[in-house]
């Protein structure tokens, strides 16, 4: 089992200034110490107008400052929102291509809609009609990455002709692919279409074996690739908080997961919001219940080995950590990652290799059957000559095609005429 950390960007009023500011450096020294300890995974959230719960709007943005930061842990979208209103799919293999090469190869490409009426509601998307548009968008993107050119598409909900997106992503065909999953039917999704399912579902071990083993005897029988390459795997979400003194961990991270939850269940379920005015974190404090409700990563080393160790039984592929929550501290959640490196991590990480082998000679066959099953990708119009489209400046105010600017840049350049 392998092990990731996890980043809505959360910002609890009230907001002094510089308060995202601070948040966002001290989330990069958090993800630059992860890479130095030997965590695996720097998961990031695409969210809009989630005031206090997510102030993480760029996920791009972030992730490419972390690639710069970092060496070797890996980098991923915890979720790009797939369907077009949000980004055009052209646009979302052209970041995800970027962020893999500037990384060297450390992209995970996980994929959503969002459920929450202040984000769909703002870009104009249909839930009836989001789980549609997420597939289609998925789809094209994968071709896209690794079609020269890509052959165009006239869909539903996105079209445009035949181009080259460029650049290409360094990871072939391309980064491995992932599904939000907040229950099992979308676990199922997930493993259909040959993606990692990312559950971001607090279970417990008992409850992560069910879906363990319906994700992957769904992908051994049912898996049809979205994409153009598969991801078998299975990630869950809990908190972190470790401390020798386990009354000190929950002190230090039980009320930030506490808020996490609030927030999440405000936004997705019983809230009522105004923008720019609802303070979350005074209702929070006003309202929610006030008990701690255990989590697997809080507590002390042992506590916390022993309730992962559960879930490794299970066959949990990866544990997300959700740490910077609520109000947690800074120097509380380094030192907390520090402390799981240092006395819970090496033996889960001496065991990887050997788990992974077996898992890969497990599923090898069924790998291999769902790979055959990609549609191939074919080439615009069938093997006929290529469209050629005229290379056009911008039109003047009549509608004619003004081609000075152009031709004044070209001169510029060239030091010669502009062929008209």
């Amino acid at each position: 089992m392998q092990f990731g950390i996890f980043y809505e960007h959360q910002l609890p009023r009230p907001w002094d200034e510089g308060a995202e500011h601070r948040l966002l450096k001290e989330a990069l020294e958090q993800v630059e110490l992860a890479d130095h300890l030997g965590i695996d995974y720097a998961w990031e959230v695409e969210h809009h107008f989630l005031e206090e719960y997510s102030h993480s709007s760029a996920p791009e943005v972030f992730l490419a400052a972390c690639s710069q930061r970092t060496k070797r842990i890996r980098l991923g979208h915890g979720i790009v929102l797939m369907p077009p209103a949000y980004n055009h799919p052209a646009r979302v293999a052209e970041h995800i291509a970027t962020l893999d090469l500037i990384s060297d190869g450390r992209v995970e490409w996980g994929t959503g809609s969002s459920s929450s009426r202040a984000e769909l509601e703002a870009f104009g998307i249909d839930p009836a009609e989001k789980q549609d548009m997420w597939a289609e968008a998925v789809r094209e993107t994968a071709r896209m990455m690794c079609s020269t050119p890509y052959s165009g598409y006239q869909g539903r909900y996105f079209s445009m002709p035949s181009r080259n997106v460029v650049p290409k992503p360094l990871q072939k065909p391309h980064p491995p692919l992932w599904l939000a999953c907040s229950n099992r039917e979308t676990i199922r999704v997930a493993a259909r279409n040959g993606m990692g399912a990312l559950t971001f579902a607090f279970i417990d071990p008992e409850n992560a074996q069910f879906w363990v083993e319906e994700y992957y005897e769904t992908f051994e029988k049912e898996c049809t690739p979205i994409g153009q390459s598969v991801n078998p795997n299975i990630a869950m979400v809990t908190g972190l908080m470790c401390h020798p003194d386990s009354a000190t961990a929950v002190e230090r991270g039980a009320e930030g997961f506490r808020f996490f939850g609030y927030a999440l269940s405000h936004y997705y379920i019983t809230g009522s919001h105004t923008p720019g005015d609802f303070d979350l974190w005074d209702d929070f404090r006003q309202h929610a219940p006030k008990e701690y409700a255990p989590t697997g990563g809080i507590g002390s080393p042992d506590q916390v080995r022993a309730n992962l160790e559960k879930f490794e039984a299970m066959g949990v592929d990866q544990m997300i950590f959700v740490q910077q929550a609520g109000n947690n501290r800074h120097e509380h959640i380094c030192a907390s990652l520090e402390l799981f490196a240092d006395q819970v991590m090496p033996g889960f990480a001496a065991r990887h290799p050997q788990q992974a082998a077996a898992k890969a000679a497990r599923l090898a066959p069924a790998i291999q059957r769902a790979l055959e099953r990609i549609p191939p990708i074919f080439p615009p119009n069938q093997g006929q000559p290529l469209h050629c489209y005229p290379v056009l400046a911008r039109l003047s105010g009549q509608g004619q095609t003004d081609t000075s600017a152009g031709d004044d840049m070209v001169s510029a350049i060239s030091g010669r005429k502009a062929r008209e």
